[in-house]
């Protein structure tokens, strides 16, 4: 059963249309990648299913109800976000904005609880991050930021979490650790993700580590393609939407395991 679906999404800005009628559905344990151009509309599309913006047309159901008839508490209970990006204006200590993530278990009044900080704790200690808790939360590198972003994110305790480009400014190593982790998260706690990147080698890294994955290729206001990374991520598709040559490539790991990618060969000449 979906715990997530969209239906016949549509959103804009005045007289700019920046998506119409969109609808998918997530279930219980994988991933949607939202792939697509620059401005084509991923972070809008997140920031509806977050409440942030109301949709000019359709409804987003939640364990099959609107998320208009659910108390932003409430849904702060079942849907966790990782944002592209956070400014870092206080020295907070590393535990301190982890433990924000249990606002909507707290009273608006109440302190954290011991529980509260127990459970924030789990979460540093299950993305690596527990002899950080004590540092302050500025001197941290923009792959330990993301990581405390998405611990934030998993003290909520949601079954389903968005991530707006998570790997955004990061280099090779942190880019592989945060997909690592969303592996991870998925096969141990079930979690349902909705991801948007510009990365197609993300989708197949996921699709090549076992996990259950579906990309959607957005793109003039629409979904012009869903479905597994290889039926979505094609060459055709590439030059289409980018106007790049690619070409997908197979090979096989040391342990006999398949793995895919996407090369980019050249631009397309007009």
């Amino acid at each position: 059963m979906a715990v997530l679906k969209i239906e016949n999404l549509s959103f804009g800005y005045e007289k700019t249309t920046i998506f119409n009628h969109i609808s998918f559905e997530i279930e219980t344990g994988g991933i949607f990648c939202l792939f697509g151009p620059n401005g084509c509309g991923k972070s809008t599309l997140i920031e509806c299913i977050l409440g942030s913006l109301k949709p000019a047309e359709g409804q987003i159901l939640l364990n099959n109800q609107s998320i208009n008839k659910i108390k932003p508490v409430e849904l702060a209970k079942s849907i966790g976000y990782v944002p592209q990006s956070h400014t870092k204006n206080f020295p907070y200590k590393v535990i301190d904005v982890v433990i924000m993530g249990r606002a909507a278990y707290t009273g608006t009044f109440s302190p954290p609880s011991h529980e509260d900080r127990l459970i924030a704790e789990r979460a540093l200690d299950t993305l690596g991050l527990i002899h950080l808790k004590e540092k302050p939360y500025t001197q941290l590198s923009g792959g330990q930021t993301q990581l405390v972003m998405l611990a934030r994110a998993l003290t909520q305790e949601t079954p389903i979490i968005l991530m707006d480009e998570p790997t955004a400014h990061l280099d090779f190593r942190h880019e592989l650790m945060i997909l690592e982790t969303i592996v991870n998260l998925i096969r141990e706690k079930n979690i349902s993700i909705i991801m948007a990147t510009h990365f197609p080698n993300h989708a197949f890294y996921f699709e090549n580590c076992g996990i259950s994955t579906k990309v959607a290729l957005m793109n003039n206001q629409v979904f012009e393609a869903v479905g597994n990374p290889v039926e979505v991520l094609t060459e055709a598709n590439m030059l289409k939407t980018f106007q790049i040559h690619s070409k997908l490539m197979s090979s096989k790991t040391d342990d006999q395991r398949e793995v895919k990618g996407l090369i980019p060969i050249e631009l397309a000449r007009r």
